[in-house]
């Protein structure tokens, strides 16, 4: 199959999106949220026409909420974050969002998280991937214990844990990007989206790897390993593009026609989604073939 012909092409490719995302997360960083930071949130409701972002902006900050971040929310709406506030403040905020007399401002929501808990938060967070990561290598090193030849288990487990790595650095890489140029955030929906992207992912290189298997157990000494992954890939190939395509097309239906709590949700799912596709077909078994052929020198 094309994919295994050209394996040194793919590889490079999920080289180049990994350091490019690890890079876009050294320069702008993972803007965390007030999940993760502590903070609070009021978002607002105007009754005529919204005021620009930047005009809110302005006379938030001019109301002494220097740090304050303005986001735009539906058609009529600001979701404005700051550090945790009293409920004075609160009110003290709404006032100077207001900007404009004529026009009625209502309070939708107000959030307000401490920052003691957004930091359990995030420590719960990165628990949840490494332990779904720990539990994916013990699942893929006990399905593939009785595979030794001609490339090791482990190897097996080794190929997934790159492919993971991938799945999950690209996806942060972008919303890096977001945070930087449109003022996104990281929320407990980014983790969640997260989790289901190394679901989705890990389901679809198990496939491809047990019929990798299946083909090793009743396979002649006439075909090489490399012919028998492009076998294995070419029988999965339309099975894995034809279900991430519909789950994908379902994703982005949400990013453009949801609610504005679950764009950027439904944006990293997306992003998440379309490489951890790449990573199963183009990056999990060329890894394999790479190192069969690695161990034989």
């Amino acid at each position: 199959m094309f994919v295994i012909k050209f394996k040194t092409l793919f590889i490079s490719l999920s080289a180049f999106f990994v350091t490019a995302a690890i890079v876009s997360l050294i320069v702008f960083g993972l803007p965390l949220g007030i999940d993760f930071k502590g903070g609070s949130a009021l978002e607002v409701q105007y009754s005529g026409l919204r005021p620009t972002t930047a005009i809110v902006s302005a006379a938030v900050t001019k109301a002494g909420f220097t740090n304050a971040l303005v986001q735009p929310v539906g058609t009529q709406g600001f979701m404005i974050e700051t550090a945790t506030i009293t409920d004075s403040q609160r009110a003290a905020l709404l006032t100077a969002a207001t900007v404009d007399p004529a026009q009625t401002v209502t309070q939708t929501s107000f959030t307000s998280i401490g920052p003691s808990v957004g930091t359990e938060l995030k420590r719960k967070s990165i628990a949840s991937i490494i332990l779904v990561l720990i539990a994916i290598i013990l699942f893929v090193a006990y399905a593939f214990r009785k595979v030794s030849k001609p490339v090791s288990s482990w190897k097996y487990g080794i190929a997934v844990i790159i492919a993971l790595i991938h799945d999950i650095i690209i996806p942060a890489g972008v919303f890096a990007l977001l945070g930087h140029f449109y003022g996104a955030q990281v929320d407990t929906l980014f983790i969640v989206a997260l989790l289901t992207t190394l679901g989705l992912s890990v389901a679809d290189t198990i496939v491809v790897f047990d019929r990798i298997r299946e083909h090793l157990k009743g396979s002649t000494a006439s075909k090489s390993f490399p012919e028998l992954v492009g076998e294995s890939l070419s029988e999965t190939f339309v099975r894995s593009i034809n279900t991430s395509f519909v789950v994908l097309v379902m994703v982005l239906s949400l990013a453009f026609f949801g609610p504005a709590s679950t764009k950027l949700f439904a944006i990293t799912l997306a992003v998440g989604m379309f490489f951890g596709t790449y990573s199963s077909i183009f990056l999990a078994s060329p890894l394999l073939v790479v190192m069969q052929q690695a161990q034989k020198k």
